[in-house]
């Protein structure tokens, strides 16, 4: 039972996972990225609004409070978020063909997580290193040129397609080596309550760099599902291109860039 509530948790705090800095409707909704249909529209919609509901009561005052936390804890938290997500990144690096940029993340996250104390302290971007771009199973099954599938919208887990569905499950297969490391036990430094908890914080710190920007997709939008949609699709696209973003999502480390607004 524990397991089952603390994964619908952290399926909750990752829900909401693309938003747009809108002003209007955002006219990237109505665009289509990618010909994904949208099969199950009617169970979809329904299972948004249950999503939407569950972001409402839980996760929304959460984020608020965080929000309200000191400045250094919130930088070096994210700081901390980021490096321990180098660990998903660079397999996929490597399973995208590339290497440089993996060798580039094993630096940076060798950099961080000694002098930079756990990722807390970000030295490797002060030492000059590139910017770190996340990389995810299913970024990496479209860079292979696997298609997306229907899209679906997940109870708790939100929006997805069929394809990052089955990415997010590679975690779970063992492909995400700090679950690995954590959840089987294989690091007598590292266990499932300490995996979990970083999850949780990770959808909590995400959820508080994007009130504003959800909240005005959600004001302005004709059809907010619709536009969540069009808006994940298109960000998955784009990742999936390495191209340059034309969404305005806040993720690790962009707590300065969110309070100079």
């Amino acid at each position: 039972m524990k397991k089952i509530i603390i994964t619908s948790l952290i399926s909750l705090l990752l829900a909401t996972n693309v938003c747009a800095d809108t002003d209007g409707e955002n006219s990237l909704s109505k665009k289509n990225s990618e010909d994904v249909k949208d099969c199950f529209e009617g169970l979809n919609r329904a299972t948004f609004s249950l999503n939407q509901s569950l972001d409402k009561a839980i996760l929304e005052p959460v984020a608020k409070g965080y929000r309200k936390l000191p400045s250094p804890i919130r930088y070096g938290t994210s700081n901390a978020l980021e490096n321990i997500s180098s660990l998903l990144t660079i397999p996929n690096n490597i399973l995208q063909g590339e290497f440089k940029k993996a060798g580039i993340n094993t630096g940076r996250f060798a950099v961080n997580t000694t002098l930079g104390i756990l990722g807390v302290f970000d030295v490797a971007t002060k030492m000059n290193f590139p910017e770190y771009e996340k990389e995810d199973y299913g970024q990496t099954f479209g860079a292979w040129g696997i298609g997306a599938g229907c899209y679906v919208v997940l109870p708790v887990l939100g929006p997805s397609t069929v394809r990052d569905t089955f990415g997010s499950f590679m975690n779970v297969l063992g492909g995400d080596p700090y679950y690995n490391l954590s959840v089987h036990g294989n690091n007598q430094y590292l266990d499932q309550d300490l995996y979990m908890t970083t999850k949780i914080i990770s959808g909590i710190d995400f959820r508080a760099k994007n009130l504003e920007t959800i909240d005005n997709l959600e004001k302005n939008s004709m059809d907010f599902y619709a536009s969540v949609r069009s808006l994940y699709l298109q960000d998955r696209q784009q990742k999936i291109r390495n191209s340059d973003p034309t969404i305005d999502i806040m993720y690790e480390g962009d707590w300065e860039e969110v309070e100079t607004k």
